[in-house]
């Protein structure tokens, strides 16, 4: 079995390289882009300039603290609340459609008319959803929330229902012979089964669209990016640069209260299973003797 793992990971590699050599062409392009990347750094980029955490000048700073009123702080907390809304939204609604998109909780023609719905909704990356509603109700955080809602649903739907299908079979065959309907099945044995899975994956959402903000600002949806857009028209490269490190910062602390929140509702690595669970299988041995 390792065997054969490790010559179809060889294989793919060695296709994926013949692939590159072919779409590379002139691979002397490489060093110079090299070359032209480590003198634009240098000299445009570096050193990052931190006054993009200082008050703006207008409108006159009211805050005691004047990093509350610089561009880093007001840019990175409206990506922060974009990305929070449009995280928590997305996530309702990708249980509710990817709870008819699993085979193993719908009929199949059920299942599959959903899963084209996600697949069509998740077609349309983020950033065209962002022009898309930029052009129907203009700039603005709104617009930047709407984008990232959809995108949210398709991405997030698709991995809910691999993780539904994922989950044991006895756990419906139990609720089903009770006579329990899909709701009732789908609210009290599919999620608490699946809690973990569905936790990690609202975080690492919520993190996808911190960062994913920093480019739909770009179209004017809000957040961060509009002021890195900003910047990039100005040719001020080394404020673009200083805002970028404050993403990562930002991301880097989402990943840890990523682990910090897991921690509280996880026992060695899996969802506590709920006790009454163990009382339907008593129930349905009960109704067969």
């Amino acid at each position: 079995m390792r065997k054969n793992f490790i010559a179809a990971v060889g294989g793919l590699l060695f296709l994926a390289l013949l692939i590159l050599i072919d779409l590379a062409g002139d691979w002397g392009r490489l060093g110079q882009g090299i070359d032209n990347l480590l003198t634009f750094t240098g000299e445009s980029m570096w050193p990052p300039n931190w006054s993009v955490l200082e008050a703006q000048s207008y409108p006159v700073c009211e805050k005691d603290i004047e990093f509350f009123c610089s561009v880093g702080y007001i840019g990175m907390v409206e990506t922060i609340k974009i990305a929070f809304v449009a995280t928590i939204l997305g996530f309702i609604g990708a249980l509710s459609l990817s709870s008819f998109a699993a085979k193993n909780l719908m009929p199949m023609p059920i299942a599959l008319f959903f899963r084209i719905v996600l697949s069509a909704i998740r077609s349309l990356p983020s950033l065209i959803w962002a022009i898309i509603f930029v052009i129907v109700i203009g700039v603005g955080p709104l617009a930047g929330v709407l984008a990232m809602t959809f995108y949210t649903v398709g991405y997030l739907g698709k991995l809910h229902y691999e993780a539904f299908e994922r989950m044991p079979s006895d756990s419906l065959e139990v609720s089903r012979a009770m006579g329990l309907s899909h709701p009732t099945i789908f609210t009290s044995v599919v999620i608490p089964e699946t809690g973990n899975h569905l936790l990690s994956q609202l975080m690492f959402m919520f993190e996808y669209n911190v960062r994913h903000g920093t480019v739909i600002g770009l179209v004017g949806a809000g957040g961060i990016g509009f002021y890195i857009n900003t910047y990039l028209k100005l040719l001020q490269y080394d404020k673009v640069l200083a805002l970028l490190i404050l993403i990562f910062i930002v991301v880097i602390i989402i990943d840890l209260l990523s682990l910090m929140i897991r921690s509280f509702v996880t026992d060695d690595g899996d969802v506590r299973q709920p006790k009454w669970f163990s009382f339907l299988k008593k129930l349905k041995k009960g109704s067969e003797q």
